[in-house]
C-alpha cells in the first residue's frame, strides 16, 4: 500500500468515526434572560456526595452481612477505622520548586510512609473486624468487599480518594489495600 494510500485509508476511518458526533441532536439553547439555569455546583457536593454514597455501600454491606448483636461493636470500631483521617498539609508546585531534589525525596518518602501506616491502620482494623464474622459472613464480606473494590474504577476505593487518582489518597479500602502512593 502506497503512502498516499493509506493518507486516504485513514482519513476515511476518522470520518466515519465522526460521523455519529454529527449525526447527535444539537445541544439545549441556553436558558432565556430571567430563568433559572441549573444551580452551579459548589465545592462541598463531591464530598457530600462520596459521604453519602459511603454510607450507602457501608449500610449495604452491613444489611448482607446479617450481623448479630454481638458484632455490633466490633462493627463500629471497623466502620470508624475506615473513616478518613485528616489529611496532611500539602505542599503547593510553588513550595516544591523551592526545595532541593534530597529535600522533595524526603517529603515524597514521608508522604508514602503516611500513607502506609494509614493502610496499615485500615487493614489491621479489618483483619480484627473479620475474625468476628462466622464463615458464611466472611464469604459475602469476601464477595462483596471484591466487588466493590472492582467497581471503585480507577480509584479503587469507598467512595474516598480525589478524582481520577488511583490509590488510598484519604480513602477507605477495607482490605486495607490499594495502589501505593506515587
Amino acid at each position: 500500500m502506497s503512502f498516499l494510500q493509506r493518507r486516504i485509508a485513514a482519513t476515511a476511518v476518522l470520518a466515519a468515526l465522526a460521523l455519529p458526533v454529527l449525526a447527535q441532536p444539537a445541544p439545549p439553547a441556553p436558558p432565556a434572560a430571567g430563568a433559572s439555569a441549573s444551580p452551579a455546583r459548589k465545592p462541598g457536593d463531591m464530598q457530600e456526595r462520596r459521604q453519602a454514597h459511603m454510607a450507602q455501600r457501608t449500610n449495604a454491606l452491613k444489611a448482607q452481612l446479617k450481623l448479630t448483636p454481638e458484632q455490633e461493636p466490633a462493627w463500629n470500631a471497623f466502620t470508624a477505622a475506615m473513616q478518613p483521617t485528616e489529611r496532611p498539609a500539602r505542599l503547593d508546585r510553588a513550595d516544591m520548586e523551592k526545595l532541593t531534589t534530597p529535600e522533595r525525596i524526603d517529603r515524597m518518602r514521608a508522604l508514602r510512609a503516611q500513607h502506609a501506616a494509614e493502610a496499615d491502620r485500615r487493614g489491621e482494623a479489618t483483619k480484627t473486624f473479620y475474625a468476628t464474622l462466622t464463615p458464611e459472613q466472611q464469604k459475602t464480606f469476601d464477595s462483596q468487599t471484591h466487588r466493590m473494590r472492582r467497581m471503585g474504577g480507577p480509584r479503587g476505593d469507598w467512595g474516598h480518594g480525589e478524582p481520577g487518582h488511583r490509590g488510598m489518597r484519604g480513602g477507605n479500602m477495607p482490605m486495607g489495600g490499594g495502589q501505593p502512593a506515587r
